[in-house]
Formats: C-alpha cells, sequence, structure tokens
C-alpha cells in the first residue's frame, strides 16, 4: 500500500519568508562554486561555507518551531499523543 504524503498549509506570507531565505542559501553556495574557480584561499571558502551551515540551521529552527506550534499542536488537540511522542523522537532523531 502506497503511503499518502502529509502536507502543511503555509500561508503566503510564510511561503515568502522560507522562499527568501533559501534564495540567500542558494546565491551563498554559488557563491562558493565561484570562488572555487577563481582558485579562492581555502579559509575563505571555509568561512562561507561555514556562513551557509549556519542559514540553514537558522532556516531548520524556524521550520521546527512552525511544525512544533502547528501540525503537533493539531495532533495534541485531537489527542493523538502517542503518534506525536514518536514524531518527535523520530524527528529529533534524523536532526541529529
Amino acid at each position: 500500500m502506497k503511503e499518502r504524503k502529509k502536507l502543511t498549509a503555509r500561508s503566503q506570507e510564510e511561503k515568502d519568508k522560507l522562499i527568501k531565505r533559501l534564495n540567500i542559501i542558494e546565491g551563498q553556495v554559488k557563491g562558493i562554486k565561484q570562488m572555487i574557480l577563481d582558485d579562492r584561499y581555502c579559509d575563505d571558502i571555509l568561512t562561507q561555507m561555514l556562513a551557509i551551515n549556519k542559514a540553514l540551521e537558522s532556516l531548520e529552527n524556524i521550520i521546527l518551531e512552525n511544525h512544533l506550534n502547528s501540525c503537533i499542536k493539531t495532533k495534541i488537540e485531537k489527542g493523538n499523543t502517542d503518534e506525536v511522542s514518536k514524531e518527535i523522537m523520530d524527528l529529533f532523531k534524523k536532526l541529529r
């Protein structure tokens, strides 16, 4: 049996904010590509990579917070506490 994909409704404002952050990250990745082509110093590239990692971590935190305040909250309100506990534990295992 094929598993049904879960969906999360997001406001247009929320989508715009997430896409804006992703566009910035995409630009940073393209910048690293160009730095490599330009034979830039390794330390400069690594510094830029650190900035990308921090940007991804920040985006991850925003999505996680939204997930906890919307999807998880709804499941708790519906009384699905066992399902919620498992989902949260599985999620934190993935994020480690």
